[in-house]
């Protein structure tokens, strides 16, 4: 099992990748600083022990550390065990979770290593609220999205809120940055997918059709990308001009638009070939 070390000391310097998480000049998941990933939770830190990520470190309290005794077989990191107290005075918060984990990040995939490998792709552009973001890769991984591919104006999926509204599955979920946008949505059309954009404009193409466009059975692999703009004024003028159609998803009199992960889910379900 990790090395399990009882303190309750808080200026352990053993736990330095945790503390004053409240503190945004201090936080080592914010940009600028460490870049460290930070899982909560039991859950989301089997996933991420079980994930490709370099884990460093867990603090929790002695149950929580317990719990994820199986997980922590065989790995050499440390696994600081104290009281809430003292974990709450750390981090500077009461987590009611009970555990933190900490990971270094990978090299990130380049997109044309995710695009090579994916069917079904989710494009954002300015998609920066963290909970929004958390939840639309927690939608992907549940309904078969093969990766992310991230446009102007997005947040970090690897922000410790995104991780946690996730539930982990940001660590499962491939995702990279496009460095030219929106020209970078031509190389997936280079690749045979069709660049669907999701806007509640009445000229659009109901999402229910999406399947049986022509655009669509004419590819040799029925590729799709489905491009997601911010939560208030939508996808920009030149991400639309990029896309190859623009599609709506059918909604009752006087609502004009949904929350933009759950519009994402709709979207996903509609062309996944999940049964």
């Amino acid at each position: 099992m990790a090395r399990v070390i009882f303190t309750e000391d808080k200026n352990e310097p053993g736990l330095d990748d945790f503390r004053d998480l409240s503190t945004a000049d201090r936080r080592p998941d914010r940009p600028g600083g460490r870049g460290l990933v930070i899982a909560e939770g039991t859950v989301v830190v089997e996933r991420l022990l079980r994930s490709p990520y370099p884990v460093r470190a867990l603090l929790g309290v002695e149950r929580r550390i317990r719990d994820l005794a199986d997980d922590l077989a065989g790995l050499d990191v440390p696994a600081y065990v104290t009281s809430a107290e003292t974990m709450a005075d750390v981090v500077g918060f009461h987590l009611n979770r009970g555990v933190l984990a900490v990971a270094d990040r990978p090299a990130p995939p380049s997109v044309e290593g995710i695009v090579d490998n994916a069917r079904v792709l989710a494009v954002l552009e300015g998609v920066g609220d963290h909970e929004n973001l958390g939840a639309l890769f927690r939608n992907a991984a549940a309904l078969g999205v093969d990766g992310v591919l991230l446009g102007a104006g997005c947040s970090d999926p690897l922000y410790r809120r995104s991780v946690r509204v996730s539930m982990g599955h940001v660590l499962r979920v491939p995702f990279a940055t496009f460095d030219d946008w929106p020209g970078g949505l031509g190389l997936l059309r280079q690749r045979g997918f069709t660049v669907a954009a999701l806007t509640p404009r009445a000229d659009s193409v109901s999402l229910r059709s999406l399947r049986a466009l022509r655009s669509l059975r004419d590819t040799a692999t029925g590729r799709v990308a489905l491009l997601f703009g911010s939560e208030g004024p939508g996808l920009s003028e030149e991400a639309l001009a990029a896309a190859d159609l623009t599609v709506r998803i059918p909604m009752a009199d006087g609502v004009d638009s949904l929350n933009v992960a759950t519009a994402a889910a709709v979207a996903f379900y509609e062309v996944s070939d999940r049964d």
